[in-house]
């Protein structure tokens, strides 16, 4: 813990440094000449690249599809994995998302939990490591990834042009160290519509919510024409099976919104999704026979509020890492066809094909076709491997929490490359806030992460 003051004493730099990093809205956007993640993404590496210069560090540019920053000397490498994207910062936030505002000690925006709090945190763990005089007989290489959130093509390609550390970690996650994640799946589930009975129905127009498949989503509406009043019929449903309804109505043609509460794909039970409620309320109204209302029914059956897969044909669970989760992140839908995209997140001993299998079995009997459109393997270490046990030793000797190592649903670059586990920067106990609104840090939290990063660091370099 010979780090901690030195860390303390740069609290004001480090905030300074967060504050500044949250103003880029890094959000993937359409590829800008020789920027391929768009240009809020490339600003906020330049800007990150010019911080660590700042901070006394050896930094690379890798073609504008990743960067890092470097200290110490040796053939072998520690690698820290963080990434700059961020997911859309979505609706309801009683501060400016890229605004890095501070109340009661704590820093709002996005991207201060997942992952440039966690980032700016690395940096001045290395920091106070350069800084301290210890020798440093490894090199230390922080690698900045900038589509994490979205397709993984900057890591990929940093990973093909440059080296690869022998052993990493990632501070992408929740302490103390997780030794396991999840498979993760991203598929579409699409269906045509061509029947349609005009026989006096409830006519859906459109259905459209979501920001991505990794987030819960806190919006979605159906434009429709009423053939009867609703309105009771939706307070009705409300007060039985919950849900956050209200309409809207214009020149014939009324909205229905739904709110719902934003989380992390890979935890669908800490928020309320508002694709599901839309949906599980158009189900109960009369809407035209069809192949449209057909669709509708049989989200009921196969999905409806539940997050675990059970009526999907996939709720599988195992031991080690629990029950698989079920996210529908978006929704598209006209009087022609429907697109969702769905988030797996299935458990460590669990084969994607069972998944997919129960899936397409479920949903084929209403005519609902599967199309995968990525995916990432589960990744599991023994608690005894020595990247696990020499995290732990630090967690635990700078928090007293002798708890054991974890697994989870969500997905690090851990699994990018042999040897590397996610490690924080999450502590027990605190609220999850990422893809949430209202996300922060707090600065007492952000402090001590970084003094868990340094002797982390220093540990894994000896």
């Amino acid at each position: 813990m010979q780090f901690n003051e030195k860390i303390k004493s740069m609290q004001d730099e480090m905030v300074t440094s967060m504050q500044e990093i949250l103003k880029f809205p890094s959000v993937e956007g359409e590829k800008d000449g020789d920027m391929p993640f768009g240009k809020a993404v490339h600003d906020c590496l330049i800007y990150t690249l010019d911080l660590a210069n700042r901070l006394g560090f050896r930094t690379k540019n890798v073609d504008n599809y990743a960067g890092y920053a470097e200290i110490g000397e040796g053939d072998e490498m520690i690698g820290i994995l963080v990434h700059l994207d961020v997911v859309p910062e979505g609706t309801g936030w009683d501060y400016d998302p890229y605004g890095g505002e501070i109340v009661d000690g704590k820093i709002f925006g996005r991207g201060t939990l997942d992952d440039k709090g966690p980032a700016i945190a690395s940096l001045y763990a290395m920091k106070a490591l350069l800084d301290s005089g210890e020798p440093i007989n490894k090199r230390i290489r922080i690698i900045f990834g900038l589509n994490e959130e979205t397709g993984w093509a900057g890591i990929n390609y940093y990973l093909k042009h440059e080296e690869t550390p022998s052993l990493a970690f990632t501070p992408d996650a929740e302490f103390p160290a997780c030794h396991g994640e999840k498979g993760i799946t991203v598929f579409e589930l699409t269906k045509s519509f061509k029947e349609c009975l005009n026989d006096g129905g409830v006519e859906v127009i459109s259905v459209t919510g979501g920001n991505a498949a990794n987030m819960v989503p806190d919006y979605a509406e159906a434009k429709i024409i009423e053939t009867y009043p609703i309105d009771a019929m939706m307070k009705a449903y409300m007060q039985d099976r919950g849900g956050n309804l209200s309409l809207e109505k214009e020149d014939g043609i009324t909205t229905i919104k739904s709110k719902g509460i934003s989380a992390h794909g890979s935890t669908p039970e800490a928020g309320e999704n508002a694709i599901s409620y839309l949906l599980d309320f158009l189900n109960v109204l009369d809407i035209q026979l069809g192949d449209l209302s057909s669709f509708i029914r049989g989200y009921e059956r196969t999905i409806g509020l539940e997050y675990n897969g059970q009526r999907a044909g996939c709720g599988f669970q195992d031991a080690d890492s629990g029950k698989l989760t079920f996210n529908v992140g978006t929704i598209e839908l006209d009087k022609d066809h429907v697109k969702l995209v769905v988030n797996v997140r299935y458990p460590i001993t669990t084969p994607l094909k069972s998944v997919e299998d129960g899936i397409k079995k479920t949903f084929a009997e209403f005519g609902v076709d599967y199309h995968l459109v990525d995916h990432m393997q589960p990744i599991y270490f023994p608690k005894d491997h020595e990247l696990i046990v020499k995290l732990m030793k630090v967690y635990q000797e700078h928090t007293g929490d002798m708890s054991e190592p974890i697994t989870m649903g969500g997905g690090t670059y851990a699994r990018a490359m042999k040897n590397a586990v996610a490690f924080g920067g999450v502590f027990p106990g605190d609220p999850e806030l990422a893809h949430q609104k209202n996300e922060y840090i707090t600065i007492e939290n952000l402090v001590k992460t970084s003094q868990i990063y340094a002797s982390a660091i220093y540990e894994l370099s000896r």
